[in-house]
């Protein structure tokens, strides 16, 4: 008599499947008849893990989240003056990109059309607003230029942070991580730093 075959997918298999799908398809594009075929498990075998494809969006978002978050806790994100505060913040955001490429490139395409997809927009909203008050703690305290509207500024370093799920690609190993970090420091930290300030 023949073994049935195990259903050998995990919780963290299975949400690396799905991201992947989600970010092919789209996450209103998905189905979960996509999500068994990509797995090439059963539906059922998908229940068994998890409550529906919500569930499992919530937990990709929530990891990229999750590592977003977890930088301001970082004693270098907390301690000292605000500009060095805010590089540093910079920098780790950088290496949080890159190291959960899949997740955080599915947190910046939510777009608010579920509960999860709300919940998850507010809390990027709240990441970067506690970083917008870094740098305006940086204004203030002179080492960072004051001519440029601090919304603005914050914009457009999430923006450039952000482009990297367009192109970036991993490999080549944490020297290339680390001279994509730096090229970005590099870049926002030389037009933002005021005059006569190093």
């Amino acid at each position: 008599m023949a073994t049935p075959k195990r259903d050998t997918y995990t919780p963290q298999s299975l949400l690396e499947v799905a991201v992947a799908v989600f970010n092919e398809r789209g996450y209103d594009g998905t189905s979960m008849e996509h999500l068994s075929r990509a797995a090439g498990i059963s539906k059922s075998s998908i229940y068994h893990h998890v409550s529906g494809k919500e569930e499992l969006l919530r937990r990709a978002v929530s990891r990229a989240l999750d590592g977003l978050f977890a930088i301001l806790d970082e004693e270098h994100a907390r301690v000292g003056r605000a500009s060095a505060r805010l590089e540093y913040v910079t920098r780790r955001m950088v290496q949080v990109l890159t190291a959960e490429l899949p997740y955080v490139t599915l947190l910046l395409r939510v777009r608010g059309n579920t509960g999860t997809e709300r919940w998850a927009l507010e809390r990027r909203r709240e990441f970067d607003h506690r970083v917008a008050d870094v740098l305006a703690a940086a204004v203030a305290e002179g080492d960072v230029r004051s001519d440029v509207d601090g919304r603005l500024a914050t914009r457009l370093v999430f923006g450039m942070i952000n482009s990297l799920v367009e192109w970036y690609r991993p490999g080549g190993g944490a020297a290339r991580d680390t001279e994509v970090a730096d090229a970005v420091v590099s870049l926002v930290f030389d037009g933002l730093r005021a005059p006569g300030t190093t």
